[in-house]
């Protein structure tokens, strides 16, 4: 892309900051150019977006039926997937999809939760309740 087309369409997604975007000058050099975004990006993260609100609301509410834990509601809300959260605790992923269930969860170790709280930023209390 040449420097000069570099899109600056004012993306809210942005929120004022600028992305650095690298680009072709006259002479053939790339360089970097600030961009404050574009309109098919802006589209695409704001759907991304609404589509993870749109799944925690869900984990939320199935976990207040019981069907998943409330782990899978925090990792969702903290835009945590099983792979990321896995790399971060040192739980297979297997063990996380098994801690996503409330049997297996209420029989979590104090040590298993301080470590999924650590990750998260959340103490064992916030971690095995749910918002009113």
């Amino acid at each position: 892309m040449n420097d000069k087309d570099v899109p600056q369409d004012d993306s809210t997604t942005y929120q004022g900051q600028k992305k650095l975007i690298y680009a072709v000058d006259d002479s053939g050099n790339y360089h970097g150019v600030k961009s404050s975004g574009w309109e098919v990006e802006s589209f695409a993260t704001q759907m991304a977006v609404d589509d993870l609100q749109e799944q925690t609301q869900d984990a939320l509410i199935q976990a207040r039926q019981g069907e998943v834990s409330p782990l899978a509601y925090h990792m969702l809300r903290l835009r945590f997937d099983i792979s990321s959260l896995s790399q971060t605790t040192g739980f297979f992923q297997w063990q996380i999809k098994r801690h996503l269930t409330p049997k297996v969860f209420n029989k979590l170790s104090e040590s298993k939760l301080n470590t999924y709280g650590e990750v998260m930023k959340l103490t064992i209390a916030e971690l095995i309740s749910l918002p009113k």
